[in-house]
């Protein structure tokens, strides 16, 4: 359920939703920082759900002193009007058993809300890539048929590779050997991916093949992946400086160790 942070709920109608999944590396979360901080997006509301390990924290965009304890939650939606763009960030795993009531749950805010378009950053882990997985850049996608329709184009321009189904049996060789779409470490994507599909949603899936460790690098090769299909902004890739690091993370590792311990 959504709930509005305003007296009126803002309209998201023919928005572009960004969203994570919980996946390998906090890639896709790291990437959803970074848009949030460089863009200045306003909190508009949060997704109330029992599907979600519950936590709260400070602000994790706090420009100063006055808005740096401000509560924050697992689920919170931020918006850019004038980009007619919207972001769901999520900063809590999904209990486990209730993986395919929070797709639901999504599914049906993604449908009342009346998105133009839904993109699903995510990652997946690098070490059970396939062998046709390990040609090229490490970056796939995935686009609904809803989606493709709008989008086939622009997509192609972009040189981007589609993921690949693997076979549902390795080993097997035969031309007619049953396939499937795999994505280990990635969370719901699969899921939500499928259940986009079957409802008839224009969503896309952006993905890195990436490890456990420090995950920043790939957060920017991510986010940077995006912004050339959305134009959020100018040449980032050129000038990484333009993507503002928000203050949390300097809080990613912990802090040092304690001298008290020696």
């Amino acid at each position: 359920m959504f709930i509005s942070s305003e007296d009126s709920p803002p309209s998201l109608k023919d928005f572009t939703l960004v969203m994570p999944a919980v996946a390998v590396g906090n890639v896709a979360q790291l990437a959803v920082d970074l848009m949030v901080s460089t863009l200045n997006m306003k909190l508009v509301g949060y997704i109330h759900t029992d599907c979600l390990i519950p936590m709260a924290g400070n602000n994790p965009y706090s420009t100063c002193r006055e808005d740096a304890e401000e509560l924050h939650t697992p689920a919170e939606v931020y918006t850019a009007p004038e980009l007619k763009l919207a972001v769901l960030q999520i900063r809590a795993p999904i209990i486990q058993k209730k993986s395919k009531k929070f797709r639901q749950l999504i599914v049906s805010w993604i449908k009342t809300s009346g998105f133009s378009r839904t993109v699903i950053l995510s990652s997946s882990h690098a070490y059970q890539r396939d062998d046709q997985q390990m040609k090229g850049t490490p970056l796939r996608y995935l686009v609904t048929p809803s989606l493709l329709k709008v989008s086939a184009d622009a997509l192609k321009e972009l040189g981007w590779r589609e993921m690949e189904q693997l076979p549902a049996f390795p080993g097997l060789t035969e031309a007619n050997a049953e396939s499937r779409l795999s994505i280990p470490g990635g969370g719901i994507t699969k899921g939500l991916y499928t259940d986009s599909c079957a409802e008839d949603l224009p969503l896309a899936v952006i993905l890195l093949f990436c490890s456990e460790g420090d995950n920043i690098p790939d957060a920017f090769t991510l986010v940077n992946h995006l912004n050339d299909w959305l134009h959020l902004l100018d040449n980032p890739s050129q000038e990484p400086n333009k993507w503002k690091i928000p203050p949390s993370w300097s809080l990613l590792f912990g802090s040092g160790i304690p001298p008290a311990m020696f």
